[in-house]
Parts: C-alpha cells; structure tokens; sequence
C-alpha cells in the first residue's frame, strides 16, 4: 500500500516535469525501507536482523543516491522517451499503470528479504560469506558506476562509449555486480525452511536484468545515441560477465 501510494506521488511529479525516471528512485528507496522492516519484524534472531537491515538500507541507500543525483541532472532516460513517444496521448494512464507495477516489484522482489527474516537457524559461516559477497558486489557497483559517472563528466565523450575500467571487461557491469548482490540472500537465509525458495532470487534477477528490463532496453538506446561505436563495443565486448575483450580496442 505504501509502495503504490509513493509511486502514485511520482506519477504526479513525473506529470508535471515530464521526467520518468524518478520512478527508478523511488523503487530504490522503497527496497531501502522494506529490508529494515521485513528485518526487525520477522522471527530471526536479533543478529541476523540486524545484518538484514544494514545490508538491503546500505545497498538500496546508495542505489537510490546515485539515480537521485543523475535525475537531477540528467534529461529523462532514453528509455522513458521512447515510451513516451509510443504511448503518445496516452502517456499520463500508460505511465500510471507502469508506475503501479514498479510498486508491485518493491513488494515481488523484497519478499528475499522478508524469507530470510524468517530463518531462526542461521548458519554463521554462511552469513559470513553473505557480508563478504555483499562487500564485493558494494565496492564493484559503485566503482563502475563512478567510472561511467566521470566519463560522462568530459564534453569530448559525447557520443562515445565508455571502455574505462569495468566497462572494458563488461558492457554492462553495474547489472552483473548488482546480480551477484542477490546470492547474499540465499547466504542469509541458509539453513531456513526457505533456503531453497531463496536460491531463486538470484535466477530471478538475471532474467530481468538479461533479458526483461536491464540489457535488452540499455542496449536499444545505446544504439540510438551511439551508433556504430556502440555496434562495435557490441562486437568486442562481453554483455554482463567480466572477461577480457576479444580484439584490441582503440
């Protein structure tokens, strides 16, 4: 209920401004709350809660800054545009009901978090390589995401792709580090009724970011904007796992 009431704000917003993408932030810091909330009041013990809830607000909370600071700078996603332009004079109820069913994913995709508040068994080796996964996928998705941040920062970047740092190994490494953070749940929840109900969340998200709504729209709009450049990272680039390119890039 939460959830759909904060996105109908945003519908509102997006309005009058005529910029979607806010519906990105709103979807992340609804995911920020929901951790903390599905921790403290599940039946795990207090340790575990506690891990929960500073690990979905840490993840979500830096999410959500990161998509806040380029919306407001930002013009609306290519993505969003597009959209636009096909619902035509239908925009205000299409985006309505697009807005809506991002509430339903805070809800869909937060259940992870409310299983593992469930487990009143964990397994403290498990948990242990939970918080390292989750260190390792923070540190890759944030560095990536700063990567691209400041190749964008250079006027002489316009219309180029960019090949710095993680994106020379992986034409999309924010999703491939933003998947690994969802193996943290299963780590979480071991030993719970709900371990193996868990282990889907993972699953779960590489089909969306692979084939859904991550890589398959990103990519649509890099070639609108990029052209053959980004035909040719295409060509010589890894889509999500990091592996080195297969030619020499210029």
């Amino acid at each position: 209920m939460l959830a759909s009431l904060a996105m109908f704000i945003a519908w509102l917003w997006q309005q009058h401004t005529k910029n979607a993408g806010i519906v990105d932030v709103i979807w992340a810091f609804g995911m920020m709350l929901a951790g903390p909330y599905y921790a403290f009041t599940g039946s795990a013990p207090s340790g575990l809660q506690s891990v929960l809830a500073a690990l979905t607000f840490a993840w979500f909370l830096r999410l959500g800054w990161h998509l806040l600071k380029r919306f407001k700078v930002e013009q609306e996603d290519g993505r969003y545009q597009t959209l636009r332009k096909t619902l035509g004079n239908y925009s205000g109820p299409g985006f309505f009901v697009f807005f809506q069913v991002q509430a339903g994913f805070i809800w869909g995709l937060s259940l992870p978090f409310w299983a593992v508040a469930q487990n009143t068994t964990p397994n403290t080796l498990a948990i242990s390589s939970g918080l390292l996964l989750a260190l390792i996928a923070l540190w890759g998705e944030s560095r990536a995401d700063q990567q691209l941040a400041e190749f964008r920062t250079q006027l002489e970047n316009r219309g180029h792709t960019c090949r710095q740092g993680w994106w020379r190994y992986s034409r999309h490494p924010n999703y491939f580090f933003e998947w690994l953070h969802w193996f943290v749940y299963p780590l979480l929840g071991w030993g719970s009724e709900y371990q193996l109900q868990l282990c889907l969340a993972p699953l779960v998200m590489f089909a969306f970011l692979y084939f859904l709504t991550g890589i398959p729209y990103t990519e649509r709009q890099a070639l609108l904007s990029r052209g053959e450049d980004y035909r040719h990272y295409q060509q010589t680039t890894s889509a999500f796992f990091p592996w080195p390119p297969r030619n020499k890039q210029d």
